[in-house]
């Protein structure tokens, strides 16, 4: 084990690109969605450790992002749809008073990768989906720090990632995985036997695979715990998410596969778990919350104090550990396997799962139809070749093909029960 690689993420190992007094300069990627919203809360929270010089979001809520960028005081504001420049510029001029300049605005699929290598000492990548991918290359090429909570990036790019990254450059942000990153700090990676992810279960937990043929929509995106974009959410439900989160888990760490362990814990309390060779198990724990994995993300190797509630031990609680119902739930075992094809293979699997996602919430495809026609993709497209070095077109390619073969598949299914 010693003999590994290095780890993406280690918590020994602090990259600081930008050294000095005075508070971060930081960059938001995603910056009005979930984990944008509540990094810019700790942000104004905490003035004195944090300034945002820069916010990037797709411009579904232009109104939201001119608020961020004249509260924050932003120089540049990066909008990814061309089309509510206008809108996003008259919504500015709007709250900046009088005379006080505008900040840059910045349009087109490339705004967030321009942002994202701008001048700052961290990038927190908030962005949904493998689009995040260029903004995380770029963050890592300009030699920022990255808060990365956009795991299809690393994902679907990983060698790409890891070729770029330098040691502590990353700091994980799922909450999952800044569990296991703290917890790590214990021992040396000669110590760690075995990563246990944990789990919710979503909201179908406990349920059969027949029992989930007729979920709906709504049924779906009903998270008992976290509140979370519509993707996402979906994603918890069919348990995707965690299998990507374990291929994340694998990139990051550089576990094997095999000693990577999901286990379900409804409550969420404890966010991830690290098992060391003498017997010990570490345990991250804090009420959910991802405004705790946020102020890691963008603190470290500081703590950011009251960054999100403490439990109150006054109070009793009751915390439970299921094992992972694989036939129910098949996602994770699949993530697994695409994860040790490596090669353009998970770019297949999130390419796929995205098309499905969209198809099921606009009901052309049932909710056991997602996984469904994953795992068809994903074995259509078979084994990467072995020894192939992995480009940016490459994973462009890979993820064309499979959201085109999701699609004609998703067709398909909806053609064959509008027939029944």
């Amino acid at each position: 084990m010693t003999d590994a690689p290095a780890p993406l993420a280690d918590p020994h190992l602090v990259y600081d690109p930008v050294a000095g007094d005075g508070p971060k300069d930081v960059v938001i990627l995603g910056s009005t969605g979930s984990i944008g919203t509540q990094a810019i809360d700790l942000v104004l929270r905490n003035p004195g450790r944090f300034r945002v010089t820069a916010l990037s979001a797709n411009g579904g809520r232009v109104a939201l992002l001119a608020e961020q960028a004249h509260r924050l005081r932003v120089r540049t504001v990066a909008v990814a749809r061309e089309d509510v420049v206008r809108e996003l510029r008259e919504a500015l001029t709007a709250r900046y008073g009088a005379g006080e300049p505008l900040p840059e605005i910045l349009a087109g699929p490339d705004a967030a990768t321009q942002v994202a290598a701008s001048d700052c000492h961290t990038v927190l990548n908030g962005i949904t989906g493998s689009i995040g991918l260029a903004p995380t290359l770029a963050a890592l090429e300009a030699g920022r720090t990255l808060a990365l909570a956009n795991k299809e990036s690393l994902i679907v790019g990983g060698p790409l990632v890891k070729g770029l990254a330098k040691p502590g450059q990353i700091i994980p942000v799922d909450s999952e995985h800044a569990a296991l990153f703290q917890a790590l700090a214990a021992g040396t990676r000669a110590d760690v036997r075995k990563l246990v992810v944990t789990a919710s279960g979503g909201p179908f937990r406990g349920r059969t695979r027949q029992e989930l043929a007729a979920v709906t929509v709504e049924d779906a995106l009903a998270h008992p715990t976290w509140a979370m974009g519509p993707v996402i959410t979906i994603n918890s439900a069919t348990l995707v998410n965690k299998g990507l989160e374990v291929i994340e888990a694998h990139l990051l760490y550089d576990i094997p596969f095999d000693r990577i362990e999901v286990v379900v814990h409804p409550q969420s309390y404890v966010h991830s778990m690290v098992e060391f060779t003498d017997g010990s198990t570490l345990a991250q724990a804090t009420p959910p919350d991802m405004r705790g994995p946020i102020a890691i993300g963008l603190g470290w190797p500081e703590r950011v104090p009251d960054a999100a509630p403490a439990f109150d031990w006054s109070k009793a609680s009751t915390w439970e550990f299921f094992p992972l119902d694989n036939e129910a739930f098949p996602s994770v075992n699949l993530a697994r396997h695409v994860g040790e094809l490596a090669g353009t293979a998970p770019a297949v699997f999130n390419a796929a799962n995205e098309e499905c996602v969209e198809a099921f919430r606009t009901g052309a495809l049932p909710f056991l139809g997602i996984i469904d026609t994953v795992t068809r993709v994903v074995e259509e497209h078979g084994t990467p070749a072995a020894g192939t070095s992995l480009t940016v077109p490459d994973v462009l390619e890979a993820e064309t093909w499979a959201r085109a073969r999701a699609r004609e598949l998703t067709a398909r299914t909806a053609s064959a029960e509008a027939r029944a």
